[in-house]
C-alpha cells in the first residue's frame, strides 16, 4: 500500500509540475480579455456529412464503413457558399467571432492540406474554404477561432481499438499514435501559417478515450502529449487561444474552458460535470435546434426569446454564447437560422451594452431574469413583467439613478437596508428587458 501511495503521491507531483509549466504570453492574456469581452460568437459545423441530412454523427451512428463514406466527397459541391455573406451574418446578429469546423470526426479536411487527401481539393468544388473564410474575417474585422477533431474514424493511425466511437468504420489495421501526433501537428502546423491571425484553436474528440461521462475515472486511455499539441500552437501564433471540449477541468496549456449544450454550472445536457473555472475564460456552446450538423427532420427550434436568454444567462455567468448554426450541404444558411440570428442582432443594437464587456452579476440567474455588471452600472435582465422585483444583498450602499437602457426613461427604484426594489412596467420587451442601475459605494 505505501508503495501504491508513493506511486500515486509521484504522478500528483509530476501532474502539478507540469501544469505549472505553462505562463501564457502577453498578447494571449490580451486575447483572453477581448474574448470575454466579445461574449457572443458563431459556431458553423458543415461539410460532408452535411449531405445525408442527418447531423455531423451520421457516419458513426449509421455504422457506414471508411469505403462508403469517403463518396460523398465526390458530392460535396458547395456552390451556394458565400463567405462574405455568412461573415456578414454573424456581423449583423451582434457576433464578435465565428468557430468554423476544419476537420471533423469523420476526417474530412476543409483546407487545402497537404497531408490528407481526404480534403476539399479533392471535391468537385475545389476551393479552400478556410481561406475563403479567413480572408473574409479578417476583412470584416471578425476573429477567426478553428474547430480541430482529435479523433478521426477513417485514419488506420487514429487509435481506434481503444476509442469508444467509429467502431463499424471497417478499420482493419493498428493504431499507431506517434505516426497521428505527426499528423495532427504538420496540419496545425498549415492551419495556423497558412491563415492569417488565428484567434484560438477549439479542440474536441479527447472523450473519445475515456471512461464514460459521470465515471469515477476520467483519465485517458491514451496519451495525447497535449504539452507537444499546445506548445506548438503558442510557438507558432502566441496569441492563440486553446480550448479543448473535454468535459474536465481545464489542462495546463488551456487558454479557455467550454460547455457543451449547457452554461457553466448547470448540467441539463449530461456532458458538464466539470465546475467552472475562475482562471480562464468561459464558453457555452448551443445548438438553435437539437442538432448540430444540417439534419432535415430536426424543427425543434428553440424561440428568440429563448435564444436570447440563454445569451443573457451566459453573460450573467461570466461566459461566452458560441451559437451554432449547420448550413445545408448546398452552402446557404436555411431561413430558420438566419430569422433568428437577425432577431437577435436587432435586441443587441438595442441591448448590447448589457452584454458586451460586461462581468457576471453578483447573483446566479433568477426566475425572473439574471444580472450583469460593468464597473458601477449593473444591468438587471427582466424575462417577464413583474409588479416588484426584490434583490436582497444588494452590494453597493448607494443608487444614484436608474433607467430603462432602451430610451432612458426613469425608473423608481428604492434602496434601503440592502434591499433593493425595482418596479417594472407592463410594456416591455417580450424578448428581455434591460434596466439600468447606476449604483456608488
Amino acid at each position: 500500500m505505501k508503495k501504491i501511495l508513493a506511486f500515486c503521491f509521484i504522478c500528483l507531483l509530476k501532474f502539478n509540475l507540469s501544469a505549472q509549466t505553462y505562463t501564457p504570453s502577453q498578447s494571449n492574456l490580451e486575447n483572453r480579455k477581448w474574448f470575454s469581452d466579445a461574449r457572443f460568437g458563431l459556431f458553423i459545423h458543415w461539410g460532408p456529412f452535411s449531405i445525408p441530412g442527418s447531423g455531423e454523427w451520421v457516419m458513426n451512428e449509421r455504422k457506414v464503413n471508411v469505403e462508403n463514406y469517403s463518396r460523398l466527397e465526390k458530392f460535396f459541391n458547395p456552390t451556394d457558399f458565400n463567405a462574405a455573406q455568412w461573415v456578414s451574418t454573424a456581423k449583423n446578429a451582434g457576433m464578435k467571432y465565428i468557430t468554423l469546423i476544419t476537420r471533423h470526426h469523420d476526417g474530412f479536411s476543409m483546407w487545402d492540406t497537404k497531408y490528407s487527401d481526404f480534403n476539399i481539393m479533392n471535391t468537385p468544388y475545389k476551393k479552400d474554404i478556410v481561406k475563403m473564410m479567413a480572408d473574409e474575417c479578417h476583412k470584416q474585422g471578425i476573429k477567426l477561432y478553428l474547430y480541430y477533431s482529435l479523433l478521426d474514424w477513417r485514419r488506420e493511425d487514429y487509435p481506434h481499438e481503444t476509442g469508444k466511437t467509429g467502431q463499424s468504420s471497417g478499420r482493419k489495421g493498428h493504431g499507431n499514435y506517434a505516426s497521428y501526433l505527426a499528423f495532427m501537428k504538420n496540419q496545425l502546423t498549415e492551419l495556423l501559417t497558412n491563415y492569417g491571425e488565428i484567434g484560438g484553436i477549439w479542440f474536441d474528440g479527447h472523450w473519445d478515450q475515456t471512461a464514460p461521462e459521470g465515471a469515477a475515472d476520467r483519465s485517458s486511455r491514451i496519451d495525447w502529449k497535449y504539452d507537444e499539441i499546445y506548445g506548438l500552437i503558442h510557438k507558432l501564433q502566441p496569441q492563440c487561444m486553446i480550448g479543448n471540449n473535454h468535459h474536465l477541468s481545464p489542462f495546463s496549456g488551456e487558454d479557455f474552458q467550454m460547455f457543451e449544450q449547457d452554461l457553466p454550472g448547470e448540467n441539463k445536457s449530461g456532458l458538464s460535470f466539470q465546475e467552472a473555472s475562475a482562471k480562464v475564460p468561459l464558453e457555452a456552446c448551443v445548438t438553435m435546434n437539437g442538432s448540430w450538423g444540417f439534419n432535415l427532420t430536426d424543427n425543434n427550434y428553440k424561440s428568440n426569446a429563448e435564444l436570447i436568454h440563454t445569451l443573457v444567462k451566459a453573460s450573467s455567468l461570466g461566459a461566452n454564447l458560441l451559437l451554432n448554426i449547420g448550413p445545408m450541404p448546398n452552402g446557404e444558411i436555411q431561413p430558420e437560422f438566419l430569422t433568428r440570428l437577425s432577431s437577435m442582432g436587432d435586441w443587441l443594437k438595442v441591448y448590447g451594452e448589457s452584454i458586451y464587456g460586461t462581468e457576471a452579476g453578483y447573483q446566479k440567474p433568477q426566475d425572473w431574469g439574471c444580472i450583469t455588471k460593468k464597473g458601477s452600472k449593473i444591468f438587471i435582465h427582466v424575462f417577464e413583467a413583474k409588479p416588484m422585483i426584490t434583490l436582497k444583498d444588494f452590494p453597493f450602499k448607494k443608487l444614484k439613478k436608474a433607467y430603462y437602457l432602451r430610451d432612458n426613461s426613469g425608473v423608481k427604484a428604492t434602496l434601503k437596508n440592502g434591499i433593493l426594489n425595482i418596479p417594472v412596467a407592463g410594456n416591455i420587451n417580450p424578448n428581455d428587458e434591460v434596466i439600468v442601475l447606476e449604483t456608488a459605494n
